[in-house]
């Protein structure tokens, strides 16, 4: 008995259709990309990494207490073609993470901007 073409073809699209939103990005959809804050701080940990390159950061808040910060990058792809490699970032070096900061509070920017250890801006792409 041969199978209908039609009914493969429409399971199969309704297939796609369904799990299409599985491949959707998240983005910065976490983030309050309204708000800009700025943390000033030593890097601690450097991944240049998919999906995602991570600069985790040790900085002091108002009261001078020690926190823990992280930003997140785009890929390490557009990022090594503006220049960067693993080793751009080294711990103890001193950056500032600027960057829309988690929805919930937490000690995490999504970042729009780098200040290097020389105050001036870091290339975060080719056009920079």
């Amino acid at each position: 008995m041969r199978k209908n073409p039609f009914i493969f073809l429409a399971a199969l699209a309704g297939l796609l259709l369904v799990s299409f939103p599985l491949f959707a990005h998240h983005g910065s959809a976490a983030y309050e990309m309204t708000k800009s804050v700025s943390v000033k701080g030593t890097v601690t940990d450097f991944q240049f990494v998919n999906p995602h390159v991570l600069i985790f950061i040790a900085a002091k808040n108002d009261k001078g207490e020690q926190e823990k910060w992280h930003g997140e990058l785009t890929s390490p792809n557009p990022l090594f073609h503006a220049g960067w490699k693993h080793d751009t970032l080294k711990p103890g070096d001193e950056i500032t993470l600027i960057g829309a900061q988690a929805k919930g509070g937490a000690h995490s920017l999504w970042l729009t901007k780098i200040l290097g250890t020389d105050g001036q801006p870091m290339n975060l792409t080719l056009g920079d």
